[in-house]
């Protein structure tokens, strides 16, 4: 008998299945004039909650970390808020959604992004080393919210801030939906 696979696992299969289709999603979420100038396919590759750029309230020279950048629309729109002089990484776990996301930044011709293949339980990054973290609905994906949440912490620098996204449960899941990769993804 196959080893379970882990909910991460399934979670990475999911969304690099769904890194080719379209959504409707974005259009709900980020006005006309913050959609402007972007590629025009990417409105239709994003996926999300809410908009933690604008919340974020990105000033120029900033250092972003964008948790779970998916295609790459609010690394995009930070990689805008915080120019001149502002970076924006993009990180997620997929390298399908990472090679959408580079195709994107270099059809928008933003040069102040870099994007990273790495679980958000484990950000590649020195300590304090970021202004701002933002996410979009990636949170209540892991596996360990804890690790998430001090992984974003020990990156932020003293008196950055965090604006993130997201679900929250008031009840604990079932182990059913636990034990289920595709009904943890969805």
């Amino acid at each position: 008998m196959a080893a379970p696979r882990s909910p991460a696992a399934g979670i990475r299969e999911a969304y690099a299945g769904r890194a080719s289709q379209q959504w409707r999603i974005a259009e709900t979420l980020y006005s006309r004039e913050e959609l402007a100038g972007l590629p025009p396919d990417l409105p239709l590759s994003a996926l999300g909650l809410g908009n933690p750029v604008r919340d974020a309230r990105l000033e120029p020279g900033e250092l972003v970390l964008d948790i779970g950048c998916g295609s790459g629309i609010d690394t995009l729109l930070a990689a805008r808020a915080v120019s001149p002089g502002g970076r924006v990484m993009g990180l997620d776990i997929t390298e399908e959604l990472l090679a959408i996301a580079r195709h994107h930044a270099a059809q928008s011709g933003a040069g102040n992004v870099d994007f990273l293949l790495a679980p958000m339980e484990e950000i590649p990054l020195a300590d304090a080393s970021v202004d701002v973290v933002i996410s979009n609905g990636v949170i209540n994906l892991s596996e360990d919210k804890d690790s998430a949440f001090l992984e974003a912490w020990r990156v932020l620098r003293p008196g950055g801030r965090m604006v993130a996204a997201d679900m929250l449960l008031v009840n604990d899941l079932p182990s059913s939906v636990l034990a289920h990769p595709k009904l943890w993804s969805g």
